[in-house]
């Protein structure tokens, strides 16, 4: 059977797209100044790379590999356009705000990754899981980028004002205020990382030694 959780699981912590691969960081780093920009990239790139997968995995048995790499690109572009233009229709604001970042889906290296080295591979059931942990991965670290540099930055969440001006620091609504950020949410990420390897090594350590004790008393008692 499937594992259906651990490919979930695999976008949001083990493999995320921006903490652990790295890929997709120019946009990730320049949308981030406000909560609402980081929700509604979040959610185009979640839906754009749900799509992309669903129908390159559908059809991958129909792609000539001479010819897989311009039609990935056609299909990511359809769905790319569809939300640009939705956005455009029904959240103009959002759309103005996020500008070029939105066309630039098409060439994100995490939907031409992850369309070239799963989707293509894989059935349509695996690649669903595979696209909603990778989508939510991206959109949970990017909420949380959004929100530290809002609240420093502007002293504010989602336009609700939560600190007074003067407390706020403008080094977190520059391009430098996201990279240190984003570095610190890696080293968090490692922290919390190890601190899980060390827990998981004590208790390996520690039922070896609870085996060892148990075989030394029966020893013991069978030399009785």
């Amino acid at each position: 059977m499937k594992n259906y959780g651990a490919l979930f699981k695999n976008g949001l912590v083990k493999e995320n797209p921006l903490l652990v691969l790295m890929i997709g960081l120019c946009s990730s780093l320049a949308v981030t100044t406000s909560v609402a920009n980081g929700i509604g990239m979040g959610i185009a790139m979640t839906f754009v790379l749900l799509m992309s997968e669903v129908i390159i995995s559908l059809f991958r048995k129909l792609i000539p590999d001479s010819i897989r790499i311009p039609v990935f690109i056609i299909v990511i572009a359809s769905f790319t356009t569809i939300v640009d233009l939705c956005m455009k229709a029904y959240t103009p604001a959002l759309s103005k705000s996020m500008g070029v970042f939105i066309p630039l889906i098409v060439v994100n290296c995490i939907i031409m990754g992850r369309v070239e080295a799963f989707a293509s591979k894989r059935t349509v059931d695996e690649v669903i899981f595979d696209a909603l942990g990778m989508g939510l991965g991206y959109t949970w670290v990017l909420t949380g980028i959004s929100a530290v540099r809002e609240l420093l930055g502007a002293g504010s969440l989602l336009g609700f004002r939560l600190l007074p001006e003067d407390l706020s620091i403008g080094f977190f609504a520059q391009s430098p205020g996201g990279f240190f950020v984003f570095g610190f949410f890696i080293a968090l990420n490692f922290a919390i990382k190890k601190a899980g390897e060390k827990k998981k090594s004590r208790a390996g350590c520690d039922s070896r030694a609870g085996i060892s004790d148990s075989d030394m008393e029966n020893k013991e008692e069978n030399a009785e």
